[in-house]
Formats: C-alpha cells, sequence, structure tokens
C-alpha cells in the first residue's frame, strides 16, 4: 500500500467519501421463506446474508439448556468466492469461530433471551463478498434477520468501524483502508441507550485519539440506524399488502 493516499488534502478518501461518510447500503428483509427469519445487505461492495431459527427446543444435548434465557448460537462463514483469494475452508477455521464468538457476544447483550428460558435461537451468517467492514455488515445483516424473526430485543444493534488516518478518524472502512495497516476499530452500538454490545481495536492507538474514533464509529453507528430502520418499516407496509391490511 506504500505510496497510496489514503485521505486527500481536500478530505477526501480514495473512494470519492468524505472522512464520516457511510458506504452506501442496501438491504431487504425476507428473502428466505423457509427460515424463520432473514435479511439480505449490500454495505458497498461488501456482501452478507443472515438466517435466524428459533426461539426453538435445545438441539442435542439437553444439560445445554440454561433455565433462565435462552441460548444464542451463532455461526459464521464466508463463500470461497467472497475475497479474491479462494478458500478451502469457508467455515471452521480460526477467523470464522472467532467472528462466531464475536457474533453471540454482540447479540446477547441485544436480545432478550430472558423470555425464552431453555430454548435456542440460532443465527447463521454467511459473507458472499468482503470489501470491507465485514463484522459491522454481519451484524446489521443478523439485525434485520432477528427482527424479521420476530425475537424480541432492547434495541436494534447496528455496527460499523472506523479507522484513523493523518490525524483524521474515517467511518466504514473500505478493504483498501483495512489493508493499510493503520489502528481499526469495529463498534456494534445499541443507539437508543447508547450502550456498547461489543468494541475491539486491531492495531495501537495512542489514547488522545481513541475519542475521536470512537465518536466517529458511534455517530455512523446511528446513521446505520437511520437507514435499517427505514428498511424495517418499508418492510412492515410491504407485509401489511400482501395480508390485505
Amino acid at each position: 500500500m506504500a505510496g497510496l493516499e489514503l485521505l486527500s488534502d481536500q478530505g477526501y478518501r480514495v473512494d470519492g467519501r468524505r472522512a464520516g461518510e457511510l458506504r452506501k447500503i442496501q438491504a431487504r428483509m425476507g428473502v428466505f421463506a423457509q427460515a424463520d427469519g432473514s435479511a439480505y445487505i449490500e454495505q458497498g461492495n461488501t456482501k452478507a446474508l443472515a438466517v435466524v431459527y428459533g426461539p426453538h427446543e435445545i438441539r442435542g444435548s439437553r444439560a445445554r439448556a440454561l433455565p433462565d434465557r435462552a441460548l444464542v448460537n451463532c455461526q459464521y462463514s464466508s463463500a470461497t468466492f467472497s475475497t479474491g483469494e479462494r478458500k478451502r475452508r469457508p467455515h471452521g477455521d480460526r477467523k470464522s469461530c472467532e467472528m462466531g464468538l464475536q457474533l453471540r457476544q454482540t447479540f446477547e447483550a441485544a436480545i432478550l433471551t430472558q423470555l425464552h428460558p431453555r430454548s435456542q435461537i440460532d443465527i447463521y451468517v454467511q459473507v458472499l463478498q468482503a470489501d470491507g467492514g465485514t463484522y459491522a455488515a454481519c451484524v446489521n445483516a443478523a439485525t434485520l434477520a432477528v427482527l424479521d424473526a420476530g425475537v424480541p430485543m432492547r434495541d436494534f444493534v447496528c455496527a460499523c468501524s472506523a479507522g484513523f488516518v493523518d490525524g483524521t478518524a474515517l467511518a466504514d472502512l473500505s478493504h483498501v483502508e483495512e489493508a493499510a495497516g493503520g489502528p481499526q476499530l469495529a463498534l456494534a452500538l445499541l443507539p437508543a441507550s447508547g450502550q456498547i454490545a461489543l468494541l475491539e481495536m486491531d492495531a495501537r492507538l495512542h489514547e488522545d485519539h481513541l475519542e475521536q474514533v470512537l465518536e466517529a464509529a458511534a455517530r455512523a453507528a446511528r446513521d446505520v440506524h437511520a437507514l435499517l430502520d427505514r428498511v424495517v418499516r418499508q418492510h412492515v407496509r410491504e407485509a401489511s399488502v400482501l395480508l390485505g391490511d
């Protein structure tokens, strides 16, 4: 990445966005009739699909059942064609397991699991194309799928990445910006309360700049919330028309 200017003197990024500007987001719900809930999202060129099953009885050993809340099971995979390098194992590798754990932690903070004790909620997310902000796209797709399944949540959970280049915080990083190797932060936010469901940083960042980068990610996550809210409202209107209401 040597010689690539990530932020111009005029404040424009490689893809023409301003520092705090999101990539174009398109999403739809109810893409699979067989699942309890499903959603598809595009954030720039990153594309993710999420399906949800449950709440349902615990599968496998009943000893896994939690007496006071539902068990949240999250599995992540990426299509073999999702990046320029072909993957031999689209799921089950270390990165996939780590992403699945992060998604589970995120949604345990958002789903009202206490309403469904001794049950299980399965969230499956697959990345079809990876071009930066993979975790954020997975969270946002899964949020729509969980809502489509009618699983009660405290709030939307909306995610976005942020980085720091030349003294400026950048929101919603593309693959080119991530590959540059600077400080990167991933944030999952419950926008109504401001509660952080998950926060991860991939590189060192001086504490003097942390608040600036965190605020950029939080502001972008709230912008994502506004977009996802419109998607949900449009889906409800379309469902109402189909039902004849």
